[in-house]
Parts: C-alpha cells; sequence; structure tokens
C-alpha cells in the first residue's frame, strides 16, 4: 500500500474540522499506520517483556481525535503533532496512576484494554521526563515541543519545522539545547531521590 499523500490528507483533515464528519471515516485509514508507529515508539520506551500493545495506545488516541470538534487543522504535521502530545498524554496519566498504586501492590490497568500493563520503573522515568518537559515549556515552549515532535512523535526535523512553522536550522538548534537541559534536569531529580 503506498503512502497517502500529504495534501489528500490534509484536505481530509480541513474538511474535518469545517464540521464534514464524513471525512473522518475517509482519514482515519489514511492516518493509522503512521499512528500505529507513534505508538510503537512510544512503547519501546517500556520493558522488554511487558504485554504493551501500540493499538491500544492508538485506539485512545482516536476516541480522544475524534472528541476534538473546535480543531482548525493546518495540515498533515500538525495533526500527527496533535496525535503524538495526546499518546503521551495517555501513557503520562497512566504512569502517574501507576506510581499512585505502587505502594498498594500490583499494576495497574488502562480501562481501554486490561492487558496493558506497565512497568514501575519505566512509569517513573516516563513521569520524570514529563515534569521536566512542562518545566521546560514553562520558559521555552518552543523547545518543548521540539523534543515533544521529535523524541515522542519521532518526527524528521524537516516535519517538526513545518508543524512548528519555524525552521529546520531552528528545529536541530532546539533539539540540541533542549536535550542537554533536560538530561541535567533528569540528572538532578534522580540525584534528588537518591
Amino acid at each position: 500500500m503506498q503512502p497517502p499523500q500529504p495534501a489528500s490528507v490534509t484536505n481530509l483533515l480541513v474538511q474535518w474540522g469545517r464540521g464534514e464528519q464524513e471525512c473522518l471515516n475517509q482519514l482515519l485509514p489514511l492516518v493509522h499506520h503512521e499512528l500505529h508507529r507513534i505508538a510503537g515508539r512510544y512503547m519501546r520506551m517500556e520493558s522488554p517483556g511487558h504485554t504493551l500493545q501500540a493499538t491500544a495506545v492508538v485506539n485512545e488516541a482516536y476516541l480522544r481525535l475524534v472528541d476534538m470538534t473546535q480543531v482548525s487543522w493546518q495540515n498533515r504535521a500538525h495533526f500527527f503533532a496533535i496525535a503524538a502530545r495526546l499518546m503521551r498524554r495517555i501513557l503520562v496519566d497512566h504512569a502517574r496512576g501507576t506510581r499512585r498504586t505502587k505502594r498498594g501492590g500490583g499494576n495497574c490497568h488502562l480501562p481501554l484494554d486490561e492487558a496493558l500493563v506497565f512497568s514501575p520503573d519505566k512509569s517513573a522515568e516516563l513521569v520524570a521526563l514529563d515534569e521536566a518537559l512542562m518545566r521546560l515549556s514553562n520558559f521555552d515552549a518552543r523547545k518543548a515541543n521540539v523534543v515533544e515532535l521529535r523524541y515522542f512523535g519521532g518526527m524528521s526535523v524537516e516535519e517538526a519545522a513545518q508543524a512548528l512553522h519555524i525552521s529546520a536550522n531552528t528545529v536541530i538548534r532546539d533539539w540540541r539545547l533542549a536535550k542537554v537541559w533536560l538530561m541535567h534536569e533528569l540528572k538532578q531529580v534522580a540525584e534528588d531521590a537518591s
């Protein structure tokens, strides 16, 4: 199967954004593979040996995307940026729930799929990264967005530049600085915890 043309996805997104709900039925099959790839990237960050399923994350993201009615979709990159952010929120919310129940023992399950179990250790790392990313966004939202798109969304420099309406050189510069800042923050959190 040939990958969908960005223009056709963008056209369907714009029509869906205008309230043409039938476009959603045409859009979902075109974006499913890419959404599954993004979710798979998130799942690979979890500990091996767990029954994590990218499909469950994609399904939850679908449900949340369908409920978004007031979005003025700009293009394909904008859509995938929002989808990546939603998937990150799904996983972070679940990781926080896992941390809350950790002292009570056992693992926490997403209501969406009871087989989706997270590693408490990786969940804590995901929450720490999310909290550091939120601190970064408080004083430099663009750099936080670059990290979200590149690291979590798996976007190329060019795709992130398009989604953020900035140059590729700015994405490269922001990516480099944000990684250094985040590594420093995560190191501080780890030192404070020990």
